[in-house]
């Protein structure tokens, strides 16, 4: 069956509250998606943002960010007055997220919501509380004790706590009660509004795709808690970290500073944690694209300490082993390989023994000095097409920047002479969405006709990411109407 989806990260979404949530936007979202003939809303991943604001990044691989969490919704309960929730100043940029100003006052808003409710008493709280705590009270105190610390890192905190002693462990847990039950609060919030927000999609024939980043951050709760799953010394710093060598796109390579998995260990505990997660992750959406799915064939070991990615080397991962367990324990999952970046036959054959479809960039495709396998004649089927993705920048910014050889080569093979670098937009999606690949899938800023001003990330750089919000009213009835004749005219409206 063919499908087409649009990728739009709930950040990006419209909302009153300075950034994107499970507010009504979210809901109108989907509405526009099934005019346009959608089958498809994929977004990046939902967990808590650190420093830097990647959703890459995060404080929990299981954890909900707390800032999609409806404000108006909490109005409708009680918790909060609405004069109240007006008060807050989340930024005045409806087209930019203000996340220092999200920081701010989003727990402003929250704690005085905690305050005023009585969830904690209901058994539905105690019932979310109940079946999760295998993470959330990990996460819970983790943040609590973070906090108390004024924000530092899990490695700079006191040695007790730090190496998680029983005795420490304790204390910190009747010290901080109060604090842990303020975030059991927030995922118990999210946890409600993001199910509600998805049956709804899913009710619309518009199913989730998820992003799940093959590592955690090392600030984050997963990593205090769960030091043997990760390549640490005895005082839990790591020995090795993550990484991209060096290649055409940067000279030094990409330094990404997580920390690694002991697969051993892994291997030994039949993939245990593993499991928990990826079961989380089809929980929360439909569909779950593994990031850097090229890692579980061999992944690229930096030692600790250096200051580049130029030294490190490729060490074997788990390979198939642990989708076969995935497989035997979960069922047949849909899953989205991203086999990007540097593949060798054994990655290839690892996605080939999965049957897992990977993914075809076409902004990758045009390089005149050699054949592409990202060119649309050389696709398979069991793949997903993407103009871009939320690394890449908008297509317009992109085709606008291409070297005059690339942009020769690009006119010619998709017949764009006379073509004005709008109409090129929607040339270059419609080659996507005519090739054979099972899956389309289209940023919504290429629909929107946005230049790079629109880009979510460019990778290895800081501060200017992850901001980019959709204007009110931008996805108009026209627009999806646009969508929904192009989806038809290749067979891929629901």
């Amino acid at each position: 069956m063919r499908r087409s989806g649009i990728l739009m990260p709930v950040a990006s979404l419209p909302s009153a509250y300075g950034i994107g949530c499970f507010s009504k936007e979210a809901y109108a979202f989907v509405d526009r998606l099934k005019e346009a003939g959608q089958s498809c809303w994929q977004i990046l991943p939902l967990g808590p943002t650190s420093y830097g604001d990647s959703p890459y990044q995060s404080f929990s691989t299981f954890a909900g960010n707390p800032y999609f969490i409806d404000p108006q919704d909490l109005v409708e309960r009680g918790y909060i007055k609405k004069n109240k929730c007006k008060s807050f100043d989340f930024g005045s940029d409806e087209e930019c997220v203000d996340y220092a100003r999200i920081y701010e006052n989003r727990f402003r808003l929250l704690r005085e919501a905690w305050k005023n409710s009585d969830v904690a008493e209901t058994d539905e709280f105690k019932g979310f509380v109940s079946e999760n705590a295998y993470w959330l009270e990990d996460y819970c105190l983790y943040m609590a004790v973070k906090d108390s610390f004024g924000g530092v890192s899990w490695i700079e905190w006191d040695e007790d706590i730090r190496l998680r002693r029983p005795e420490a462990l304790k204390a910190y847990r009747e010290k901080y009660a109060e604090e842990m039950a303020f975030y059991r609060f927030q995922q118990y919030l999210f946890a409600l509004q993001w199910r509600k927000l998805k049956a709804y999609a899913n009710g619309h024939g518009i199913e989730i795709i998820g992003d799940i980043p093959i590592y955690v951050a090392f600030d984050s709760a997963d990593a205090w808690a769960n030091p043997k799953l990760f390549q640490f010394d005895w005082e839990c710093r790591p020995v090795a970290v993550a990484g991209c060598p060096p290649d055409a796109f940067s000279a030094t390579g990409q330094l990404w500073g997580n920390p690694l998995y002991d697969w051993n260990y892994h291997r030994q505990t039949g993939y245990e944690w593993w499991m928990k997660r990826l079961a989380a992750c089809f929980e929360r959406y439909d569909i779950v694209r593994i990031d850097h799915f090229r890692a579980f064939d061999a992944y690229y070991s930096i030692p600790a300490g250096a200051k580049t990615a130029e030294n490190g080397e490729w060490k074997p991962g788990p390979g198939g082993e642990l989708f076969e367990i995935m497989k035997a324990k979960l069922g047949d999952r849909q899953v989205i390989a991203e086999d990007l970046g540097f593949l060798t036959p054994s990655v290839l054959e690892l996605v080939k023994r999965t049957g897992y479809p990977g993914m075809k960039v076409l902004q990758f495709a045009f390089d005149s000095r050699e054949e592409s396998d990202y060119l649309p004649h050389n696709y398979v089927s069991n793949s997903v097409v993407y103009t871009g993705t939320h690394d890449n920048d908008t297509t317009l910014g992109w085709y606008h920047a291409l070297e005059k050889g690339d942009k020769a080569f690009c006119r010619k093979y998709l017949r764009l002479e006379g073509c004005s670098e709008s109409q090129a937009v929607w040339e270059i999606i419609r080659a996507a969405q005519a090739s054979v690949s099972g899956l389309a899938v289209i940023p919504m800023q290429d629909y929107l006709e946005l230049g790079s001003e629109a880009r979510i990330n460019t990778p290895s750089t800081l501060g200017g990411n992850w901001t980019w919000r959709m204007k009110k009213g931008a996805f108009t009835r026209e627009l999806a109407k646009k969508i929904g004749k192009l989806t038809a005219l290749y067979g891929r409206s629901v």
